[in-house]
């Protein structure tokens, strides 16, 4: 009896499972999501009321203390991450959305189509993407929608490039050229051959992708440009560290959010690293 292939899935799994870091990684991003999720909700979190305590130490009423205003730094923390992740998974979806159709269209149809496309992408990425952020926060404000949308706008031509770069040699496959003779369509083709087999290289970059559009987030609410309080984001908690008093003083009202912001970003790009390990044949573990 001829045994069945693993589905590419199986596979995928198998290679990831053997990535230690990158499990412990998807972890601790599960447990953060469910946490910004769950635990408003559970436990009554209130990030915008003040009260005398300015600057309490961690207590058993306010767990991380309090910051310079009185606000509970524990519920800020869960808060400003709601708010980060969301803007690390909402601009890369941005980013993705945008980029992949004009890498594609890019890679498979060449010409001036090719050309267009891709000397805007050379031009978006020749300057400094945290300055256009800026520039662009000064015109539009720096509301969530805002940046979320700034973010993964200037973002999308990686993943054009990484599609666009694949994309020009699925074009030239067998598979490819006998459904043209076949009398399939352009789309058809876009479609059932060439994206199927063009995004591999695009989910190995998704996590970095992620955890760049978090620290730029962060960036620019530590520089007073993101996100505005009594909003929190862990950026805009992190920037109490500027006052030099607060800084050494009071390190509970910014280490919480600095700890998070690591743990965060070296997690996801651990997973990032175990999705790349697995898509890809050279990688061997």
């Amino acid at each position: 009896m001829q045994k069945k292939r693993p589905s590419s899935f199986r596979s995928f799994y198998a290679k990831f499972r053997k990535h230690r870091l990158a499990q412990i990684g998807l972890i601790v991003i599960i447990v953060e999501i469910l946490a910004v999720i769950i635990l408003p909700l559970v436990m009554d979190l209130d990030p915008y009321s003040i009260n005398p305590l300015f600057n309490a130490p961690p207590s058993s009423e306010h767990w991380l203390g309090t910051d310079p205003v009185g606000r509970d730094l524990f519920a800020r923390v869960i808060y400003g991450g709601r708010i980060s992740l969301l803007v690390g998974f909402s601009a890369t979806a941005i980013s993705v959305i945008i980029g992949l159709p004009l890498g594609l269209v890019a890679g498979y149809y060449r010409g001036k189509v090719e050309t267009v496309i891709m000397r805007a992408a050379d031009i978006f990425m020749s300057f400094p993407s945290m300055i256009l952020v800026l520039v662009m926060v000064a015109i539009f404000g720096n509301s969530l929608p805002v940046l979320i949308s700034l973010i993964g706008v200037l973002a999308w031509p990686h993943p054009a490039r990484l599609v666009y770069g694949r994309a020009l040699s699925v074009r030239r496959m067998e598979y490819v050229e006998a459904a043209k003779v076949g009398g399939c369509s352009d789309l058809t083709i876009l479609l059932k051959y060439v994206l199927p087999n063009s995004v591999a290289p695009l989910w190995m970059s998704v996590a970095f992708q992620i955890s760049s559009a978090i620290l730029t987030e962060s960036s620019l609410s530590f520089l007073g440009a993101g996100i505005q309080p009594p909003e929190a984001s862990w950026g805009n908690i992190v920037y109490q560290a500027q006052n030099v008093v607060v800084l050494y003083t009071y390190p509970w009202v910014w280490i919480p959010a600095g700890l998070c912001l690591i743990v965060t970003i070296v997690s996801i790009n651990f997973v990032g690293e175990g999705i790349r390990d697995a898509l890809d044949p050279k990688m061997k573990r």
